[in-house]
């Protein structure tokens, strides 16, 4: 699933938004890929769509720390718990936006969801928030977590 959204946010950010589900569909067998994964990133991403800013307590913005459950502690690696938090802290997410990815994260039902998937997750997510997000944020979250940056 995780190539289908690397597939779309390379073909579609310049536009803006990815198809409606029936287009997307069409497109994502055009361009390879399986019905099974197809199938699942359609789901996901519909109910990615329907999060909204205005389902979340006014107060969740105001609260202190997050704390994870160990439901979540097992679903996603510490090192991607650690990158949220260090999102939340320097203002590249705000406390609604931490909540919808790790609601996405946990839609996956995958146990230990690595850093890099985490990353996706969070562009999607600011992707379907945010008109215009910052080039820095998206080659940050699209760099793999293990790659050597040279400045």
């Amino acid at each position: 699933m995780f190539d289908i959204l690397i597939y779309l946010f390379e073909n579609y950010f310049d536009s803006g938004s990815y198809p409606d589900p029936d287009k997307l569909v069409v497109k994502l067998c055009a361009a390879g890929f399986e019905d099974e994964e197809i199938n699942q990133a359609v789901t996901w991403l519909s109910d990615l769509r329907q999060l909204s800013l205005l389902e979340y307590p006014v107060t969740i913005n105001h609260a202190g720390s997050r704390c994870f459950t160990q439901f979540e502690i097992d679903r996603i690696s510490v090192d991607s718990l650690h990158f949220i938090s260090f999102c939340e802290q320097n203002k590249i997410i705000s406390p609604v936006e931490r909540e919808m990815i790790i609601d996405r994260a946990l839609a996956l039902g995958r146990k230990n969801l690595a850093l890099d998937n985490i990353k996706l997750i969070a562009l999607m997510v600011l992707w379907n928030q945010h008109d215009d997000l910052d080039p820095m944020i998206i080659e940050d979250l699209l760099t793999p977590a293990n790659s050597a940056q040279i400045h």
